[in-house]
């Protein structure tokens, strides 16, 4: 195929002459274009040794030898079976050297019999792999022989391409060689030639070329390859930026709602509560009173670990904005949440602020007077969960939304509030905090403020990790603090028995703490329930009628029960670290210390025990979302989906390659303009409308 006819556009199917089912697989991992298979890089490029002495044959590098077949032994593997259950077999390959007498063994594993029929019809084999010593002799295991790229007389380089949709690694290579050598010099740059210059980088059709091997092998090297890789980190981190960029000066050229509070208002809300508030509260909410009067629309992210008065933040702004005539719209991911967030304002606020609270339960007679008083301007705060965001729900004038755990919402859903005030603001809380790092990418068009000191009297929890042998001591230690007046949650990763899947449910569990606590009141509390269902029991829980809640996870954000001091999370393995932070935080929000357990009934992998050991050995949730984020990667940062629910990233990770991160940021304000790269890489809508 000529070059004038392929681009980084083009179907991979123009790479085939007919119909593949190569191609129907890897369409279905979304690869789709010429690009999205170059975006697929090797695993590993190792250039290829010269052949030579087995002497020279040293154990944990590669080495290529050529010899005679000495004699095979073939065993039958029993234990494993090929396609169509085909006999596999076990060869030991005897080697002896070409250029030496010395011998060295092949072992080749689970190979099929046509493997095994062609290596005993050999009289000489060249071959290539990694030496390893097994009881004082040295063999290679699995090694690549008699291939066209060890005959070619050439030194060469081996790629290996991971498994894409079950297309091997041998296989795709030889997808990627179907693209015509002189494609690869046709690929266009997409960076500023100036940022290209500053920064010694290499070329777009350079990289491409490295990364997949095609390049002289003699030309090829482990530091060229790393320059190539880092060319196209920076080229992610560039577009990002660009798209952060974007998103923000558009933006700030919207015009919003200008709502002016002088300083005397500001320090008057601060006594709404009977507590001196924090530092940092008190510079978040001067951020927040600054935004108002800008004449843009607030867009402010306030995140900050459990427990640090957000809410508070949250409430006095409602204040000031109602106090201007303004409606304010409170949005919270879980009925608990709202319903609770719903009797702990209305005891805060005075009582002329006309409150109400809207969820998926509301009666249509209750909703439909609530919607009609609404739009005439007779609620100034209206509290629910995602049924604020329908097309119903009309507002007289919306100044502020709030966002309560932000990443619990999808963009869509949190836009749909936000849309319903023309040039209102928004505020934006998350108890996740974000290292710095993924908040450049991820939030970097957002105003950030990050409350960071606690308010004093808060105990905080301490966390232990609870293995079979210990359970015994664990339910001793829940007796004690219930005899003293405490309560405890319970939480488990799922409602009904899943032995596909090996998790404790509730079920089960209320069933066995019912049976270790029978003088206690132990009760449900989970998704499934009706919403009236919901409501009394965490009432009744608020009120001490309940001892000991067996839950789901739909207590882990925002949930404030002070005398609940205890936290027994069983399969903790199933929950992600970020989550175990937010349910501990349940506990220890008084005067009284709190103590979390992560309480498992197995022996776990030491993966997993080290991700649990992070949660045990940190209270400092930047530390544990730094870990999380190592594990789960950051994700589609400019996606439409849920931001809890992320998918990885191409190459870059903002942990890793911070240093690249930073010089893009600092690059970046260097250019005279972006918009000729807006106009390349960002899509409008989706951009726009990502918060």
């Amino acid at each position: 195929m000529s070059t004038n006819k392929l681009l980084l556009t083009s179907s991979i199917n123009d790479l085939y002459k007919k119909s593949s089912k190569t191609v129907e697989k890897l369409n279905s991992a979304n690869i789709n274009t010429i690009e999205d298979l170059l975006w697929v890089l090797p695993k590993k490029i190792v250039r290829l040794p010269e052949v030579n002495s087995f002497k020279f044959s040293n154990i944990g590098s590669y080495f290529r030898g050529i010899g005679k077949v000495i004699s095979v032994q073939t065993k039958p593997n029993f234990r494993a079976s090929g396609k169509g259950r085909a006999s596999l077999f076990n060869l030991s390959v005897n080697v002896q050297d070409k250029l030496s007498s010395q011998l060295l063994t092949l072992k080749l594993f689970n190979c099929y019999g046509s493997v095994r029929s062609k290596i005993e019809s050999l009289d000489e084999i060249e071959f290539l792999g990694v030496v390893s010593e097994f009881n004082g002799t040295k063999q290679i295991a699995n090694p690549d022989f008699n291939s066209p790229e060890l005959f070619n007389g050439e030194s060469g380089l081996k790629i290996q391409y991971p498994t894409v949709a079950t297309v091997s690694t041998n296989h795709f290579k030889k997808v990627i060689d179907r693209i015509p050598n002189d494609f690869w010099d046709s690929i266009q740059e997409n960076l500023p030639v100036e940022l290209i210059s500053k920064n010694k980088l290499l070329s777009r059709a350079e990289s491409f070329r490295y990364l997949h091997g095609k390049v002289e092998s003699s030309k090829w090297s482990e530091d060229e390859f790393n320059r190539a890789m880092d060319r196209l980190i920076y080229e992610e981190f560039f577009n990002d930026q660009v798209k952060v960029n974007y998103r923000k000066q558009t933006r700030k050229s919207i015009e919003g709602l200008s709502i002016t509070i002088n300083d005397s208002e500001l320090k008057d809300s601060f006594s709404l509560y009977p507590y001196e508030l924090t530092e940092d509260q008190k510079t978040t909410l001067s951020d927040i009173v600054t935004d108002f009067k800008t004449g843009s629309p607030m867009m402010r992210l306030v995140q900050g670990d459990v427990g640090c008065g957000k809410t508070t933040v949250a409430v006095i702004a409602s204040f000031l904005t109602i106090k201007k005539n303004k409606q304010v719209a409170l949005m919270c991911p879980t009925e608990s949440l709202a319903l609770q967030h719903f009797e702990s304002i209305a005891e805060i606020l005075p009582s002329d602020i006309r409150i109400r609270l809207l969820l998926g339960s509301t009666s249509s007679s209750e909703k439909k007077s609530l919607l009609e008083d609404l739009e005439e301007g007779r609620v100034d705060l209206i509290i629910g969960t995602h049924s604020l965001f329908q097309d119903s729900v009309i507002f007289n004038d919306l100044g502020l939304s709030i966002i309560d755990e932000q990443h619990k919402f999808g963009v869509e859903q949190r836009l749909k509030l936000v849309r319903k005030g023309i040039g209102s603001h928004c505020l934006i809380m998350s108890a996740t905090p974000i290292p710095r790092s993924l908040s450049l990418t991820q939030y970097g068009d957002l105003d950030i403020s990050i409350i960071k000191s606690m308010p004093k009297g808060r105990k905080g929890a301490k966390t232990r990790i609870v293995t079979p042998e210990n359970f015994d001591k664990f339910l001793g230690f829940i007796k004690a603090r219930i005899e003293m007046g405490e309560q405890a949650y319970i939480i488990v990763p799922a409602i009904t028995e899943t032995p596909d899947q090996n998790m404790i449910d509730l079920e089960l569990t209320l069933k066995r703490f019912r049976h270790f606590f029978p003088n206690y009141r132990v009760s449900p509390l989970h998704g499934q329930m009706k919403a009236h269902e919901k409501s009394q029991t965490f009432k009744d829980f608020t009120e001490h009628k309940i001892d000991i809640l067996v839950a789901t996870s739909v207590i882990e954000v925002g949930i404030n029960v002070i005398n609940s001091t205890i936290m027994g999370i069983l399969n903790p393995e199933r929950f992600g670290l970020s989550s175990l932070h937010q349910m501990r935080g349940r506990v220890g929000r008084g005067d009284k210390p709190g103590f979390c357990f992560l309480v498992t009934d197995r022996v776990l992998q030491p993966e997993t025990m080290h991700r649990l050991q992070v949660i045990e050995k940190n209270s400092d949730g930047f530390k544990i979302a730094e870990e999380d984020l190592k594990i789960r990667g950051e994700g589609d940062l400019f996606g439409a989906e849920q931001s809890g629910v992320m998918t990885q990233k191409r190459i870059s990770n903002v942990l890793i390659h911070q240093e690249i991160l930073y010089k893009v940021i600092k690059d970046l304000p260097l250019l005279e303009s972006l918009t000729p790269y807006y106009n390349n890489i960002v899509d409008d809508e989706k951009i726009l409308t990502t918060i």
